[in-house]
């Protein structure tokens, strides 16, 4: 039996209408950075309003900071951090997705430690220096299913000096709290319960299929799959399916540990590459877009052909016999999600990028490749983005 290393500190509180009683939880200070995005959906949907009430019934104080793009900037999260100094907060509440929550981590380091965030990154061109001082904590309430980062302890920032998107990773940026209520998620709009969706998905089929998977990994990752897999259609057809939404919200909270005792494998890297330099590129949507020319891939070089078969099943095909069935599983659900149509071309993206890309994939995000089964190539990688172009 592999060896491995479990660690989720987070104190997770999962279930329809928890989020209404944040109040009966101990707060980590006294005032709040409450990071939320720049749309219009967290006061609309009256999330923000609901949390604001909250914080006054624990005599909290709180300052909105509300500029977090999707495939969040770094020159967003220091100004971030600039509002939690300037304002001298001494907790973060992250209240949204995973753009929001990965922020709200670099946010937590900048705000307490000099300089600027990229001295603290440790691939592409950060400067790899360890966080001298403890981030400010960080309450996660989670209004999507997509990232698990409400469970994890690494954020994905956007450097569009040097078209990196990389992560900031750091035992200290685990969220002391985590509220995961799929009420808050019947507001995500299908397309993008369904990018949300298939991102929580690949982090645990990548998991499943990586060099790094182990005994507490498998347990986690099968669920995820199975909890997605089955559900994820109904939630997009009917976003008020409570029952699917619970199992979305399940699957993708089990999806951010998973990745805290195993590892994701190159797929993240390579989709990673194309929204680094096509921001817009809803990070689900490019992952779905490579997924199939990717799994394809290790399934012809017959890496790992019962864990492909141990996934159809978990998908739904129960009488899955051959790795093959996971590929006719996966189109299954992303016709049944109303995804199987995505181009690349719509986003801007050419085939000339594709060397750029690969190269960018190696640079930025290249310590995922060291978990794939098979290694890489560049040439291999710029396959997959060929055959996955439309």
């Amino acid at each position: 039996m592999q060896n491995y290393t479990m660690y989720v500190p987070t104190k997770t509180v999962f279930g329809l209408g928890i989020f209404s009683k944040l109040k009966d939880y101990p707060m980590p200070g006294k005032k709040a950075l409450v990071v939320i995005s720049c749309g219009k959906s967290t006061r609309a949907n009256g999330y923000l309003a609901k949390l604001e009430n909250q914080l006054k019934v624990m005599n909290i104080g709180w300052t909105v900071f509300d500029e977090i793009e999707p495939n969040p900037l770094k020159t967003t999260v220091m100004r971030g951090g600039a509002a939690a100094r300037e304002n001298n907060c001494d907790f973060i509440v992250a209240l949204g997705g995973g753009s929001v929550m990965d922020a709200s981590k670099g946010i937590a380091v900048v705000a307490k430690n000099d300089g600027d965030l990229w001295d603290y990154i440790a691939a592409g061109t950060g400067k790899g220096k360890p966080i001298a001082n403890k981030p400010l904590p960080i309450v996660a309430i989670t209004t999507t299913a997509g990232t698990g980062s409400e469970t994890d302890n690494g954020g994905v920032i956007t450097n569009a000096d040097t078209n990196e998107k990389t992560a900031i990773l750091d035992d200290a940026l685990f969220p002391v709290l985590a509220i995961v209520d799929p009420e808050l998620t019947k507001s995500v709009p299908p397309k993008f319960t369904a990018y949300q969706g298939f991102d929580a998905l690949f982090h645990s089929t990548e998991s499943y299929i990586s060099k790094a998977a182990n005994p507490m990994s498998d347990m986690y990752a099968l669920k995820a799959i199975e909890s997605v897999g089955r559900y994820l259609a109904r939630a997009v057809k009917d976003g008020n399916d409570l029952e699917a939404r619970e199992h979305v919200s399940f699957g993708n909270t089990l999806s951010g540990s998973v990745m805290c005792v195993g590892s994701c494998t190159s797929e993240h890297s390579l989709e990673h590459a194309l929204s680094a330099y096509h921001q817009p590129l809803p990070h689900g949507a490019g992952l779905i877009m490579i997924s199939v020319a990717y799994y394809q891939h290790f399934i012809d070089q017959k890496c790992c052909d019962e864990r492909f078969v141990d996934m159809a099943k978990a998908l739904g095909m129960e009488k899955a016999t051959k790795a093959q069935d996971f590929i006719v599983a996966l189109k299954k659900l992303q016709s049944d999600c109303g995804v199987d149509d995505l181009k690349m071309s719509d986003y801007g993206i050419t085939k000339e990028e594709f060397g750029k890309f690969a190269d960018n994939a190696f640079s930025a995000m290249g310590f995922l490749f060291g978990a794939d089964r098979v290694p890489l190539s560049k040439e291999d990688c710029v396959a997959i983005y060929e055959k996955s172009y439309r």
